[in-house]
């Protein structure tokens, strides 16, 4: 009698945490969600082994090697590594439509950065371990849980760990998935996991312009041929007219200079100095006025520096080269947004927020793909630092999220028809 009561308790229990929903009392779901509960542990140490993979933009391969071995150890099919570095692999469905789950395999930290993860309390410290080792980990965890249930769906989910959504790698893996890979005419929908599990989805895209600002100029001795015009000099004109610049807050728009370079030595005037520059909005017509302003601005610097120096007969040159462009963009995505808010109830964290972001779902929207961006879980900060952090308490709750988003989406949405594979 004692067993039998504490089953009948355990029933009730489970009934009033996922609540009446069909899709969530199914047998299957219900399994594949305990497992990612109870597998919280090992998704964790999975997440510390994958962050200590060293993965710097434009050199994802030794990364992308290991998450293709992941890919095979999970029985995910036909594993492969695609003409640009992304790796793929697929669980088949009724319909050879599909839903591509995808996180970035590439860090913002250059070669040589020390990717250790170390403990401190209740946190993980390490550069990369959120973004976007979490989503990566979410990516493994999801499959995992889909197979040991043996949840069946619709479509085909594709799963795919992608190379450049950072910095200058402007989306290129996805770019290339959607734009030339071979699957591109498949493609339903796209869900972008990437960070930690803060109850967001970005639904829209932020545009981001971005420019390699060079200067040239004659160089020279700094004692012997000082008074020339001189690049750097007008480097720094150029960015202290940026600085004063003010932006709307309404549609928001921003920008930063982040990188800064030239010269040979402490004793010559450079003949080259640039910098980098990056400028976002939520609006394009916002980032047209603000790319006018920039390029009217570093102009400025440089005349100003060339008029300083008219006597020298030495003058410097602007080359002012754009190198990255994402739009600010939204798709018919109505569908994937309320399977999220669903599925963000379904497990108990309330109404998601709605943001504008600037990840891998910029490149699926100007595709024309309905897409998303969710959180794998945690909660995380300093990001894009060396003291990026990860704290890992109720992390199981981020990927069952991602489990009822695919799964609301797929069994409230028809598949596309064509396009066999």
């Amino acid at each position: 009698m004692g067993q039998r009561r504490a089953i009948f308790c355990s029933a009730v229990l489970a009934v009033c945490a996922w609540g009446a929903d069909p899709l969530v009392s199914r047998p299957d779901v219900r399994k594949a969600l305990d497992d990612i509960k109870d597998h919280e542990q090992q998704q964790i140490e999975k997440q510390i082994a994958i962050a200590q993979i060293p993965a710097p933009p434009f050199h994802e391969d030794v990364r992308a090697k290991a998450m293709a071995e992941e890919f095979r150890r999970v029985r995910l099919q036909d594993v492969e590594i695609d003409g640009i570095g992304n790796v793929l692999g697929w669980i088949p469905g009724s319909s050879p439509r599909a839903l591509v789950i995808a996180a970035h395999l590439d860090t913002v930290f250059p070669e040589g950065t020390n990717v250790t993860v170390k403990h401190e309390g209740n946190r993980l410290l390490g550069p990369g371990l959120v973004d976007d080792t979490r989503g990566l980990t979410a990516v493994l965890a999801l499959v995992e849980a889909i197979q040991a249930a043996d949840i069946r769906t619709r479509r085909s989910l594709l799963f795919v760990a992608d190379v450049g959504e950072e910095g200058l790698g402007n989306l290129r893996g996805i770019k290339y998935l959607v734009g030339e890979g071979k699957f591109r005419d498949r493609i339903d929908a796209f869900i972008s996991i990437d960070g930690d599990g803060e109850n967001h989805v970005a639904y829209r895209e932020m545009g981001s312009r971005r420019y390699k600002v060079t200067v040239t100029g004659p160089g020279g001795h700094s004692w012997g041929n000082f008074g020339r015009a001189n690049p750097a000099h007008a480097l720094g004109r150029i960015i202290a007219h940026l600085a004063d610049m003010e932006t709307p807050s309404d549609p928001r728009t921003t920008y930063n200079v982040g990188r800064i370079g030239g010269g040979t030595s402490v004793n010559s005037i450079p003949f080259e100095s640039w910098f980098e520059f990056d400028m976002r909005s939520t609006d394009e017509g916002a980032l047209d006025k603000l790319e006018k302003e920039f390029l009217r601005r570093a102009q400025q610097g440089v005349d100003e520096e060339n008029r300083m120096r008219e006597r020298s007969h030495t003058k410097v040159v602007l080359d002012a080269k754009r190198i990255a462009v994402r739009h600010a963009v939204s798709s018919h995505n109505e569908h994937l947004v309320k399977a999220a808010q669903q599925a963000a109830h379904a497990v108990g964290i309330g109404d998601p927020a709605l943001t504008v972001g600037s990840t891998d779902s910029n490149a699926a929207m100007s595709a024309g793909i309905p897409a998303i961006t969710i959180g794998g879980g945690g909660r995380g900060g300093n990001l894009h630092s060396l003291e990026e952090w990860f704290e890992p308490s109720e992390s199981y709750k981020g990927i069952q999220k991602a489990l009822l988003t695919i799964l609301y989406f797929d069994a409230q949405t028809e598949p596309r028809r064509g396009s066999s594979p």
